[in-house]
C-alpha cells in the first residue's frame, strides 16, 4: 500500500472529527455523578462516518506498520477495520481469562483494584513486528500502556497508539510517553 497523500490524510481526519462532532452522544453524570460520557456507538453504527474514522486512524501508518493491535473491545472493532485499511493482519489484546494457554499476560492498576490484558504465546510471532495499537478512547491511559507494555515484552515495535478521542486532564498522555500517540478528537 502507498503512502496516502498527506492532504487526503487531513481530509480523512477533518471527516472524521466533523462525524464525530455531529453524531456522538453525551450523557450526563454516566456513569458516576459530575462524568460526562461520550458514547461513539452511534459513530460507529453509521457507515459512512466509521469509514472515516477508520482510514483517519489508519492514515498515519501507511507502510509503517505489519499488524494492527486491537484493545478488548471497541478497539476489536477499530482494530479491524484499520487492518484492512493497513493491508495487514489484527492482534486481539484479549482481557485476562478469554484466551487458551500459554499465553502472554499484563497486569495493571484500574482506579478500584486490577485487571490484565493477554496474548497468545505461542500462535503468533511478535518478535520484531512493527505495531499500530488502537483503542476508542484515551483516558487515564493505563489499559493503553498496559498493551504497550505487554506488545513489547513479547518482542513487538510499537510504532504509536491510534484513538479516536482523549479524554484531557486524566493524565492518558502522560502515561504514554515516549509512545507516537494519533488522536483524532478530544471530548
Amino acid at each position: 500500500m502507498t503512502a496516502p497523500d498527506p492532504l487526503d490524510a487531513r481530509a480523512e481526519v477533518a471527516a472524521a472529527v466533523e462525524s464525530i462532532g455531529r453524531l456522538a452522544r453525551h450523557v450526563p453524570d454516566f456513569p458516576q455523578p459530575g462524568v460526562l460520557f461520550t458514547d461513539l456507538t452511534p459513530v460507529f453504527a453509521d457507515g459512512p462516518a466509521l469509514r472515516s474514522i477508520m482510514r483517519a486512524l489508519a492514515a498515519p501508518a501507511v507502510g509503517r506498520v505489519d499488524l494492527v493491535a486491537g484493545i478488548d473491545a471497541r478497539g476489536f472493532l477499530l482494530g479491524a477495520g484499520v487492518a484492512l485499511e493497513l493491508g495487514t493482519g489484527v492482534l486481539a489484546v484479549r482481557k485476562k481469562g478469554k484466551l487458551p494457554p500459554p499465553v502472554h499476560g499484563e497486569e495493571y492498576a484500574l482506579e478500584y483494584g486490577s485487571a490484565a490484558l493477554e496474548v497468545p504465546a505461542e500462535a503468533i510471532p511478535l518478535e520484531g513486528r512493527r505495531v499500530l495499537v488502537v483503542d476508542d478512547v484515551l483516558a487515564t491511559g493505563g489499559t493503553l500502556r498496559a498493551s504497550v507494555d505487554l506488545l513489547e515484552r513479547c518482542g513487538a515495535i510499537v510504532e504509536a497508539v491510534a484513538v479516536v478521542a482523549e479524554v484531557p486532564g486524566l493524565g492518558g498522555r502522560e502515561r504514554l510517553d515516549g509512545v507516537g500517540l494519533h488522536c483524532l478528537t478530544t471530548v
